[in-house]
């Protein structure tokens, strides 16, 4: 009888440990999922700035929305500026611009405009 308790026992502690190991990995998974998914919003987020900055920027340029959806505020208020006061020629900036902006890769991208935050070209 004693050993069908120590057996009994046993597998108990055997239970407990599979469920303080399942708890641990299912806690391990939902961090990594969370980290997964910030770093995937990340990317997303990145590849559809430049997707609508560089059509911003080559259709309605002038206006220097495409800089606003960047979060260069001051570089904005310089195009808007610039296009009003060479009476549109100025325009041409974001034309090039947005030609650049869609011919560069997204890693290339984020890196040069998201962290590197460089404002023109």
């Amino acid at each position: 009888m004693s050993d069908e308790k120590n057996l009994g026992n046993d597998l108990n502690d055997m239970l407990d440990d599979a469920k303080d190991g399942a708890k641990k990995a299912a806690g391990e998974a939902k961090e990594s999922a969370s980290e997964f998914s910030k770093g995937a919003s990340e990317v997303l987020d990145a590849e559809n700035k430049k997707l609508v900055a560089g059509v911003v920027a080559i259709l309605i340029g002038s206006l220097g929305i495409h800089k606003f959806i960047l979060g260069y505020t001051k570089e904005g208020i310089i195009q808007i500026v610039a296009t009003f006061v060479t009476c549109g020629i100025a325009g041409i900036i974001p034309f090039i611009e947005g030609i650049i902006y869609l011919t560069k890769s997204d890693e290339e991208f984020y890196n040069t405009y998201q962290v590197g935050k460089k404002g023109w070209f």
